[in-house]
């Protein structure tokens, strides 16, 4: 017994898988990340300006212009997204998840004070 698709089926199988591919090649090549359409959830600023355009931190991708930096919601708590964003960046001078800043003991953890 042979387990097969018929024509038709493979080929939109392979279709589909190409669609798929182009898409997720498209957004992972993206000159910026994605900011949702009412803004970032995530803006931090940095205590000394950065020379990266963009970084990878806590799971997401931020978009940084001198001292602040921007990024979509992660899954993450705040205070983690922080601490990803510390490690990889530097000093945090103040952080705002969803509008709502992280208070200054959370922001001294957040930078490993």
């Amino acid at each position: 017994m042979t387990l097969s698709l018929p024509r038709a089926e493979r080929i939109s199988i392979f279709a589909s898988a190409l669609v798929y591919t182009a898409a997720t090649f498209a957004v992972a090549t993206s000159s910026t990340p994605a900011i949702a359409a009412d803004g970032p959830y995530y803006t931090a600023v940095l205590a000394q300006p950065t020379d990266e355009n963009r970084a990878v931190a806590g799971g997401v991708a931020w978009a940084c212009k001198g001292t602040t930096c921007v990024a979509n919601k992660g899954t993450s708590r705040p205070i983690r997204m922080c601490r990803g964003l510390s490690k990889e960046l530097g000093e945090v001078a103040s952080f705002t998840a969803k509008g709502k800043e992280l208070e200054a003991g959370k922001l001294a953890k957040c930078n490993g004070k």
